[in-house]
């Protein structure tokens, strides 16, 4: 136990040093690095969702995240026309971002047109991935518009509380024989709760896990237990560890779902935390 705090003291004192530095107040010599053994860090803009799509650019910039998945009803409006959609993928682009995949979006109706629209916002950004929740019932007609618009879907599986894909056990056994592009996109924090092992649920989704959400938990029964990343228990080596392993090439995005008044804090802590122990990995 001393050796496994002490070792969590080392790596959150050197991500303190970048922090500093990613804030202005550091070394000049002190530089992030991006991928970090190898691993895509980026951010969920949901995690920014009390904020303006040109005050969470700025706030994307100051973490130094270039990946990123932009949520949809905060940070672009469903009924955009496609001009102000290849607006809002301009305004990311040229802050240096990369933006990955759109969403969390909500296929919940079984209506082709309005599956559609969604298919044709994300392809007036410009992107080749969703991350969305369709329903079992509606999935077929779904996997039908991934192939028509050859736009991977990452399904977000949503925690006990989602009838269809609380875990992404339960997505699996409904993609595993569909069109290879459609996938998941695992939330570290829902699956905990569902009860099954995080690293053993990355690992069964293989080549099917196409994006990534993650948080902290210092409790798995508890939604309302969410901390920065680093004070909870989830297995964060252990899940780098994995995604090592398969030479997982998807990014690995910070979902940070607490104080959203205020939440930059908290999250330069949380990266700064996941760039830590990926250094440690790194090194070792």
């Amino acid at each position: 136990m001393k050796i496994h705090t002490t070792r969590r003291n080392f790596l959150g004192a050197a991500a303190g040093i970048a922090g500093l530095s990613a804030a202005g107040a550091g070394p000049a010599s002190a530089k992030i690095e991006l991928e970090p053994w190898g691993i895509k860090l980026g951010i969920a803009t949901y995690t920014f969702r009390s904020f303006d799509r040109a005050k969470t650019i700025e706030m994307l910039k100051l973490v130094q995240a270039p990946w990123t998945s932009i949520k949809d009803g905060v940070h672009f409006a469903y009924n955009s026309t496609p001009q102000e959609l290849k607006q809002v993928r301009a305004e990311f682009d040229a802050a240096g971002l990369k933006v990955t995949s759109a969403g969390n979006i909500s296929l919940a109706k079984d209506d082709p047109d309005d599956i559609r629209q969604r298919f044709e916002i994300v392809r007036n950004l410009g992107l080749s991935m969703m991350v969305c929740i369709p329903t079992r019932s509606n999935i077929r007609t779904v996997e039908k518009f991934v192939k028509e618009y050859d736009i991977r879907i990452a399904i977000h599986n949503h925690g006990p509380e989602q009838k269809d894909f609380p875990s992404p056990q339960s997505v699996l056994e409904v993609v595993r024989d569909m069109d290879p592009r459609v996938g998941l996109c695992i939330d570290v924090g829902h699956t905990a709760r569902t009860g099954v092992d995080v690293v053993e649920s990355i690992a069964l989704a293989g080549r099917r896990l196409f994006d990534m959400h993650v948080k902290d938990l210092r409790d798995f029964t508890s939604r309302e237990s969410q901390c920065d990343v680093g004070e909870g228990i989830m297995p964060f080596p252990a899940i780098f560890k994995q995604l090592k392993k398969m030479n997982y090439q998807g990014c690995v995005n910070l979902e940070y779902e607490i104080n959203p008044k205020d939440p930059l804090p908290g999250v330069l802590r949380s990266m700064f935390y996941m760039r830590g122990v990926l250094a440690g990995l790194a090194a070792a």
